[in-house]
């Protein structure tokens, strides 16, 4: 594996530890309500039992193998990587960070994490190395029904987020503020990303072609 490579798995791995932190934060201030995906695998770990993360990697699974079916090929690794590592970094910042008591800690702690979540996603998509199982049945819908991206995208968190609601999913006007406002942020993360990304791969040739250059 070449330094550029090894830049872009980095920032890969970085992105979802980091978004997978951002969506723990913002369930921990749950009674604002959660991200549309979250409210379903919250609400899935509220009926059935086993973790949110546990529920995150199963719907992920489903995902992939629709998505696979639907394109007859078999998914790239980033995207199976991406299901299972953000369920397993989900459960573990649940499991070590303490859950605020008070609404007005709730809503520092789910401000936070809307901003963290954005520029995980910001880090993870910067690295090119494939989408995740949800992007990945928008983009096979997008290309069956020639519909617009943000229609599929939006009428997939509508759907998810009324099954989510039917199980007893956190749902209030955070719920609101992610599915509107972190394509926002992730506006201004996903180039600023992708420029820090390129600045490093930039350097790396430098050093390789020039060793005496610091």
């Amino acid at each position: 594996m070449n330094k550029e490579t090894a830049l872009r798995w980095t920032f890969f791995f970085v992105g979802l530890m980091v978004l997978a932190f951002g969506i723990t934060l913002t369930i921990k201030g749950k009674d604002l309500g959660i991200g549309p995906w979250d409210v379903f695998h919250y609400g899935l770990f509220k009926q059935l039992g086993l973790t949110i993360g546990t529920w995150s990697i199963i719907a992920g699974f489903l995902i992939l193998l629709i998505t696979g079916i639907g394109t007859k090929s078999f998914p790239k690794i980033g995207a199976f990587l991406n299901m299972l590592l953000i369920g397993i970094f989900i459960d573990f910042f649940n499991y070590v960070i303490p859950n605020p008591q008070s609404l007005l800690a709730q809503s520092i702690v789910f401000g936070i994490g809307i901003i963290v979540l954005g520029y995980g996603i910001g880090l993870y998509v910067s690295a090119d190395l494939g989408a995740g199982p949800r992007d990945s049945l928008m983009l096979l819908v997008v290309e069956k029904t020639g519909w617009k991206v943000q229609w599929v995208r939006n009428g997939m968190e509508v759907i998810v987020f009324f099954f989510g609601w039917l199980l007893g999913g956190p749902v209030g006007i955070g719920t609101v503020i992610i599915a509107l406002g972190i394509g926002s942020i992730v506006g201004f993360s996903l180039p600023q990303s992708k420029k820090l990304l390129h600045f490093l791969m930039m350097k790396q040739s430098t050093k390789r072609d020039n060793p005496l250059a610091s």
